[in-house]
């Protein structure tokens, strides 16, 4: 799909047409890279429940420590795409150029974080052996942070210029290469070494580094995109750029970290009702989260096109672009809702080997987090759907200051006084995780409907 700079004014029908025909190949890039993740936890869990809790962990602090660097790489999409709507292709290109920067200087600065996983969960009192384990997870695949930035770099570029589609064939190809790697390395397949839980590791290098490889190669040598001359002298600075992407993305992944840490935070908490409860919310997480794409994908759509229209200086293409966005989200996010009440045991035995021990234990506590889930499915998408028309406004300050109040000052000590305090239990940590969704929702859609109404682009 190609996007045209300066579309006529559309009806909503024509809106919606194009938000679906530029979300779907979205959606289904975040579904293919949450499969890697699916992929890890599902062949990870046939090793017991002591390694899915440690995986579950480790992934935990490597998203929490990438989240950031993926909301530097999303100012780019905002700025490119504003920058195209006004066929200002240099801005564009400066844009994405110092996003490149931002994000390879954040991985740098961060990764030597991810060497102090074992002695960070052994002071958040994770039991025994399991602060070891995530360690030796994050030692390899620590490495992986470099070639996920250069990733979401390329993918809010080629988003914005009408290739979405290949980013996802790249993204597919990338899932089914860390499934085979996982095979062979976890289980020792194919005449590799059988690495348990490092062998997920190594398979999320492999399948990072293919998918950043293969995308500058594609950016670099596609006929329509060498006028934006992307990589051409790219090692020089350009100062101007640089803060215009740190200003607008620092608060982009404030934002992030602020709804990350939320979840990883409720990993520790949970944790402390033992293992099993901590398996049966990275299970449930990973469900959740297979969920969450659409309505991140579909904001993700209202920040390119309501940048586009930003661009446009039109105000009427805006409203009906925010319009077509919440449609989709909202009747997407009903549809996942009655998955989640209808199949919830089936969608947990999925992550569960048939001749688990564990299972009916783990069932004891996924069902409820399930259950919990499912009734905060508006609420989140309605809290990143808002969030994403914000960003296209290049509105990132006050939707972060929204993420951190209702995260942080609602939600975690409502996840830890219910969990700690009240017969809830491990389920008040769920029930403080919908509060404090449903806190962003409200205030963050409040802000848009605001400024959609003012006319303040």
């Amino acid at each position: 799909m190609s996007i045209k700079p300066h579309a006529a004014e559309q009806p909503l029908k024509a809106h919606l047409s194009a938000s679906i025909k530029l979300g779907l190949p979205l959606i289904g890039t975040f579904l293919a890279s949450m499969l890697m993740g699916v992929t890890d936890t599902l062949m990870v869990g046939r090793l017991g429940a002591e390694p899915l809790a440690a995986s579950v962990l480790a992934n935990q602090l490597f998203f929490f420590l990438t989240i950031a660097g993926i909301g530097l790489a999303s100012a780019i999409m905002p700025m490119a795409a504003t920058a195209l709507g006004r066929d200002d292709i240099t801005s564009m290109r400066r844009a994405v150029r110092m996003g490149f920067w931002a994000a390879l200087l954040y991985a740098v600065i961060v990764m030597p974080i991810m060497f102090l996983a074992e002695p960070i969960f052994t002071f958040l009192k994770q039991a025994d052996p399991l602060p070891a384990m995530a360690q030796s997870y994050l030692d390899i695949a620590m490495w992986s942070l470099i070639p996920t930035m250069i990733v979401m770099v390329l993918r809010s570029y080629l988003s914005v210029v009408g290739l979405a589609n290949m980013v996802l064939l790249i993204t597919l190809s990338a899932a089914g290469l860390n499934a085979l790697l996982n095979y062979a390395f976890i289980f020792g397949n194919w005449g590799m070494p059988a690495m348990g839980l490092r062998g997920a590791a190594v398979a999320t290098l492999g399948s990072a580094s293919l998918s950043a490889i293969v995308l500058l190669v594609f950016a670099a040598s596609k006929k329509s995109l060498r006028g934006h001359e992307l990589f051409v002298r790219w090692w020089r600075p350009d100062w101007p750029a640089f803060v215009r992407v740190i200003r607008l993305g620092w608060p982009i992944a404030l934002s992030l970290v602020a709804e990350i840490s939320l979840f990883g935070f409720s990993a520790i908490m949970v944790g402390w009702f033992g293992i099993l409860a901590l398996a049966a919310h990275g299970i449930v997480l990973q469900i959740i989260s297979m969920a969450f794409m659409i309505p991140l994908g579909l904001s993700q759509v209202g920040t390119i096109r309501i940048g586009l229209a930003k661009g446009h200086e039109n105000n009427l293409e805006i409203a009906q672009a925010g319009k077509a966005v919440y449609i989709l989200g909202l009747v997407m996010s009903f549809a996942t809702i009655l998955v989640l009440v209808l199949l919830p045991q089936t969608l947990v035995n999925i992550f569960i080997g048939k001749d688990s021990p564990d299972a009916a234990e783990i069932l004891f506590y996924a069902i409820p987090f399930l259950a919990i889930a499912a009734a905060f499915q508006l609420v989140d998408s309605l809290q990143v759907l808002s969030a994403g028309l914000l960003r296209g406004l290049s509105d990132t300050r006050v939707p972060m200051q929204i993420a951190i109040f209702a995260y942080w000052v609602i939600g975690v000590p409502m996840a830890y006084v219910l969990s700690n305090y009240t017969a809830l239990a491990a389920n008040g940590v769920w029930t403080g995780l919908a509060i404090g969704l449903a806190v962003a929702a409200v205030l963050s859609t409040r802000r848009y409907i605001k400024r959609e109404a003012l006319g303040l682009v």
